[in-house]
């Protein structure tokens, strides 16, 4: 924990960054866990339902995705972080208006649009990191975000579950409005340089330019950049919204509306996430080639969290099954973006990172609309079953990753000996990590 309140300290534009990450996505939290509740509520617990407030949140983002890259590489990343964090909060006001079904549309309208300036934020942050960071300090700055990210979730769905149960959805709400707004204040305060401080690939031949395709031929230019651009999509094999939303509304129910069981399910999940990172990196060097590999345990671990859940009894070990899911997944995550930021020119992060999150949002699109569809058909004690088909689906995204790190090894090798020099050399710490 030192080295990371060092990182703080040493780095306060980042940190404010940091800031404005934790208040945002304690508020995420409670609104999941209280739009998904009231979706039951009024719908008697749907499985298309609910899964169509899931494909609210991540069908916009994968159709935004590609317009919102060319906009972090052509204008101010801070100012648009500002933008997307006061237009969440207005369109956040809205759901209080969501007082009946009869008002149901609301709500998917709301989380249409809010995703929509979710699918710019995200990116935008990733790509601004860079720019605050010494490149030593980028890995380290990944886990702690992706950390944060855990213990919010945890403690998030913990108390957001809690409070709104106990004290309604209304609570819950506002809290997630005044979340947009006080990490908008934050991020005021950041302090950009003009020149970046991590210069990624600076030997690059091609000119930036700022368009859409001119992205697309960059990550097909740079293949160790292209397969990891596929990374967070094979991760999203499954709906785990969807599947805890079942468990918890409907096969083991606490609370109202399964609230307190979601908050059960989610903390669990949070706790995964945060474990993960902190299990693997006792083997992680900061080297690349070193992340990739360890990608490999940890899309292992997605799998037997899947499988887990497909045959859990009971509320409390399907608990642990998402805990270890989760930890495949948070390690996954966190080394993906990670050597994107490594491996990728300045010019050129917002629209790596808008190709990473548009293929995520693809796959999870699909992965929610047939996970729903499955539970609307045959019902949500047909929850088991699926969890059952994603585990043994997610052996796919483990085989196409060992085979990919098998390749693009080699290949970067191989380019090295060509060029006399490596793809893409970073300095982080006290090495030069040519792949």
């Amino acid at each position: 924990m030192g080295s990371y309140i060092t990182l703080l300290r040493q780095n306060p534009s980042f940190a404010q960054l940091w800031y404005a990450q934790v208040i945002s996505l304690f508020g995420d939290w409670f609104n999941i866990i209280a739009l998904s509740g009231l979706v039951a509520h009024y719908t008697d617990k749907s499985g298309l339902a609910v899964s169509g407030l899931l494909l609210a949140r991540v069908l916009p983002p994968f159709i935004v995705s590609p317009f919102a890259g060319v906009l972090i590489d052509r204008f101010d990343r801070k100012k648009l972080l500002i933008i997307s964090d006061v237009m969440r909060t207005m369109v956040g006001l809205s759901l209080f208006l969501a007082t009946s079904p009869e008002r149901l549309w609301i709500i998917y309208l709301a989380t249409i649009i809010q995703f929509m300036f979710s699918a710019l934020f995200e990116p935008a942050r990733s790509a601004l990191m860079p720019s605050l960071l010494e490149p030593n300090d980028l890995l380290k700055a990944n886990i702690l975000s992706n950390v944060t990210w855990s213990v919010m979730l945890a403690v998030g769905a913990m108390i957001g579950g809690v409070i709104t149960a106990v004290f309604g959805i209304t609570v819950a709400l506002v809290v997630d409005c005044a979340s947009f707004a006080l990490s908008a204040l934050f991020l005021y305060s950041i302090r950009v340089p003009s020149v970046p401080l991590t210069v990624n690939n600076p030997d690059s031949p091609h000119k930036s330019s700022k368009g859409f395709w001119d992205g697309v031929a960059y990550a097909r230019r740079h293949p160790n950049i292209l397969i990891i651009l596929l990374v967070k999509a094979g991760l999203s094999v499954g709906s785990v919204d969807t599947l805890i939303i079942a468990y918890g509304t409907s096969l083991f129910v606490i609370g109202e509306n399964g609230t307190g069981s979601m908050g059960i399910l989610y903390t669990a999940f949070g706790f995964g996430s945060l474990l993960g990172p902190a299990l693997l990196n006792r083997f992680n060097n900061g080297e690349v080639h070193k992340m990739r590999r360890l990608m490999i345990i940890s899309f292992a671990c997605v799998t037997i969290g899947w499988l887990s859940l497909g045959l859990a009894p009971s509320l409390w070990l399907a608990a642990l099954a998402l805990l270890v899911r989760a930890m495949g997944g948070s390690a996954t995550w966190t080394y993906s973006s990670t050597i994107i930021q490594m491996s990728t020119e300045n010019s050129y992060l917002g629209r790596m990172f808008s190709l990473d999150w548009a293929a995520f949002y693809l796959v999870i699109t699909i992965s929610t609309l047939l996970t729903g569809q499955v539970l609307e058909i045959y019902g949500n004690e047909s929850a088991h079953a699926a969890a059952l088909v994603i585990g043994v689906l997610s052996i796919i995204p483990l085989i196409a990753w060992v085979v990919a790190v098998r390749w693009v090894e080699p290949y970067m090798a191989r380019l090295a000996l060509t060029t006399g020099e490596a793809q893409n050399p970073v300095q982080v710490g006290t090495a030069n990590h040519p792949i």
